[in-house]
């Protein structure tokens, strides 16, 4: 894989979460809050584990230190975890921009919390990214039906299609 579709897929995934965020934003903050007895209890605690953990992976690219508080528990409503975002998305744009095909067979090891350490190349770890946000991405789909909202398309291909029929989808 190139470093020209890592950004790519970078660029599916911000359009993803834009989509489910401008549909959330629509939803009563009652349903946007309600425990839903999923992995992460319902909406709003799988989008804060999904802004949480890009942030931490960010982090770890950037030899900075992790996210302070863990899970994203100090985010209380919808508008903090959107703002939360566009600020990783914007920090992980410029290290897109300066990432080369060389660093992306390097190495980094990975110490997570629950113990244990993992060398991983950073191509892995980024694309890994993309996978655990689309995988709790389909949960919030899924979250949304079960409150009986339509929820927002977010697959690859409709990107691709959205993308070369000229719609404009903006970067960060």
């Amino acid at each position: 894989m190139t470093v020209a579709a890592i950004r790519e897929l970078y660029e599916f995934n911000a359009w993803a979460h834009r989509r489910v965020f401008d549909a959330l934003a629509a939803l009563p903050t009652d349903q946007y809050l309600r425990d839903l007895k999923s992995s992460h209890g319902g909406i709003h605690g799988t989008l804060c584990h999904i802004v949480w953990a890009e942030q931490l992976w960010l982090t770890r690219w950037l030899g900075t230190p992790n996210p302070a508080v863990k899970q994203g528990k100090d985010l209380v409503s919808l508008a903090e975890v959107r703002a939360r975002w566009e600020d990783v998305e914007r920090e992980r744009g410029r290290f897109l921009d300066g990432l080369t095909e060389a660093r992306l067979e390097e190495t980094l090891t990975i110490q997570p919390t629950m113990g244990g350490a993992y060398v991983h190349s950073y191509l892995q770890t980024l694309q890994h990214v993309v996978d655990h946000s689309s995988y709790h991405r389909g949960q919030i789909i899924t979250l949304l039906r079960q409150l009986g909202v339509k929820p927002p398309s977010t697959g690859l291909i409709l990107f691709y299609r959205e993308r070369s029929a000229g719609r404009h989808i903006p970067n960060f």
